[in-house]
C-alpha cells in the first residue's frame, strides 16, 4: 500500500530543502530551496504526532550529527538516519534511537560496490536485517539508472534493476531511492522509474524526487500497483512549498487504511 513518507534533511546542521543534483564540493554550485529556523526535533515530534513512520533524516554532509541526534532523541525508535552511515557507527545510531539506518557511499570503494562492506554493516547490527535500510538512490544515463554516491555525486558501477534488487533485498529490510536529477525541482516524479520499482521490488521502497502534488501520491500508487512509497520536500508548506499541505499528506495516509 503506497504512503507518504516525510523527510528530514540536514545541511550544516540545519533543516533544508535543497536541489539534489547541486549537492557537491562547491558551495557556491548548491541550490536550496528552504532553510528552516526550526529544529530537526520540532520535525520529529510532528511526524511522531502522526504517526508517520518510515521518515527518514539524512546527513549531507558534515556538521549534522548533532541535529540528528536531536530528531531520534524526540522520536526513538520511529526514524531511519542515513548519510555517512557505516560499519563503524551503524550500531552507535540504533543505541541513539533510529529504527533503522540507511546505507549508501560506505558499500562502494572507489566506484566498485563491496560486498565485504555490506557483511561489515550487518555484522555490526547483530545480522539484523530488520535494522539495515540500502540507498540505491541514482541519477539517469541514457535508458539506464545507475547508482550515484558521494552527496549524489560519483556514479558507481551498479545499475538499478531487477537483477541487483534480487541480489540485495535479503541483506535489508527495505530501499531507499532518491532520483538524485529530479530531487528538489518539483518538476514531477520520475515515471519510468517507479513503474519499475513497483515491478522489480519485494520489499518496501521508498522513492523520493520531484514530487510536487497531492496527485503525485495516486500516481505513484497507480504506477507501482501500490508497492512504493513516495516522499514529497521541497513542495510541502511545512518546507516552504506551495504544491500542497502537509496535513493534506497525513489525511491521504489516513484513507489508504480505511480502504
Amino acid at each position: 500500500m503506497t504512503r507518504f513518507r516525510p523527510c528530514i534533511d540536514l545541511h550544516s546542521g540545519q533543516v533544508k530543502q535543497i536541489v539534489g543534483g547541486t549537492l557537491s564540493k562547491t558551495s557556491s554550485d548548491l541550490r536550496t530551496n528552504y532553510i528552516s529556523k526550526l529544529p530537526a526535533s520540532y520535525f520529529a515530534n510532528l511526524y511522531k504526532e502522526h504517526a508517520l513512520n518510515g521518515a527518514h533524516v539524512i546527513m549531507l554532509g558534515p556538521g549534522n550529527e548533532a541535529a540528528a541526534q536531536e530528531a531520534v532523541a524526540a522520536w526513538p525508535g520511529g526514524l531511519q538516519v542515513g548519510g555517512g552511515i557505516t560499519a563503524d557507527n551503524a550500531n552507535l545510531w540504533i543505541e541513539r534511537g533510529a529504527e533503522k539506518v540507511i546505507v549508501t557511499s560506505y558499500l562502494f570503494l572507489e566506484t566498485r560496490f563491496s560486498h565485504d562492506r555490506l557483511e561489515a554493516v550487518l555484522e555490526a547490527l547483530q545480522y539484523d536485517t530488520e535494522k539495515l535500510v540500502i540507498d540505491l538512490s541514482c541519477r539517469r544515463t541514457g535508458s539506464r539508472w545507475m547508482v550515484a554516491m558521494n552527496k549524489w555525486q560519483t556514479l558507481t558501477d551498479i545499475e538499478v534493476n531487477h537483477e541487483v534488487i534480487r541480489f540485495l533485498e535479503p541483506y535489508c529490510s527495505e530501499f531507499l531511492i532518491h532520483a538524485a536529477d529530479n530531487e528538489g525541482l518539483q518538476e514531477g516524479i520520475d515515471e519510468e522509474l517507479v513503474s519499475k520499482l513497483g515491478e522489480w521490488f519485494t520489499k518496501p521502497v521508498t522513492y523520493a524526487g520531484g514530487g510536487r502534488h497531492l496527485e503525485d501520491l495516486d500516481l505513484v500508487k497507480r504506477l507501482s500497483n501500490g508497492k512504493v512509497d513516495l516522499t514529497i520536500g521541497s513542495a510541502l508548506d511545512i518546507f516552504g512549498g506551495s504544491g500542497l499541505r502537509f496535513d493534506e499528506c497525513v489525511k491521504w495516509n489516513e484513507k489508504q487504511t480505511l480502504r
